[in-house]
């Protein structure tokens, strides 16, 4: 079964102010069914073909630079979609604001920490709240649309939170603005979603 366009879950108009519909459109509608359609085919008549996309990124060092980008491209959309919401913003609570504080002293800490690994990421890539293989949190950032699941990150573990810094992402409304975006962002995150994928990872 080939690999298929997630459905967004909200209106493209739904994250306003912060993230606006068109970039969403074209973000969801070109960019992410891109990656799809690529991935098919650059798995197509290949071993990978019904694999999972988790199985294929654990060994993306053995495949074409194709799977690489494209399946990264797909499954880092995928998880970014969903780690946002109309009703996101304020703060997590429980066992995962426990472990941010863990990992970053503070929740005002994490939000430093993520935001300087995404404004600080050259050119195109992607920052991410990752569960490391023994449930503590880390911060980190990747290339293009590498991600943690990968055997050749550099962090390697569980990306439960993902911010895309790809300028498609946010040049319509803020332009060479990116701190403004990565700002705007936290209004939208989803900590319940994070919270979930959380303790599924740990």
């Amino acid at each position: 079964m080939a690999f298929q366009l997630p459905p967004l879950g909200y209106d493209f108009a739904a994250l306003e102010p912060h993230i606006d519909a068109r970039t969403m459109e074209i973000h969801h509608g070109k960019h992410h069914a891109g990656y799809t359609n690529n991935l098919n085919n650059a798995i197509n008549g290949t071993d990978l073909e019904g694999k999972s996309i988790e199985d294929i990124l654990a060994n993306i060092s053995q495949h074409s630079a194709a799977v690489r980008n494209n399946g990264g491209g797909y499954y880092n959309h995928d998880l970014f979609w969903k780690v946002m919401s109309p009703n996101g913003g304020g703060a997590p609570s429980g066992d995962l604001a426990a472990a941010i504080n863990a990992a970053c002293g503070s929740f005002d800490g994490f939000k430093d920490e993520f935001s300087k690994a995404a404004a600080t990421r050259f050119g195109s890539g992607w920052a991410w709240l990752v569960v490391m293989a023994d449930g503590s949190l880390k911060v980190s950032s990747t290339p293009n649309q590498d991600n943690p699941l990968m055997d050749l990150a550099e962090v390697k573990g569980t990306p439960i939170l993902g911010i895309d810094v790809w300028e498609h992402a946010y040049y319509l409304n803020y332009q060479n603005r990116r701190p403004d975006y990565i700002n705007a962002f936290f209004n939208v995150v989803n900590w319940d979603e994070v919270a979930k994928r959380y303790a599924a990872a740990k």
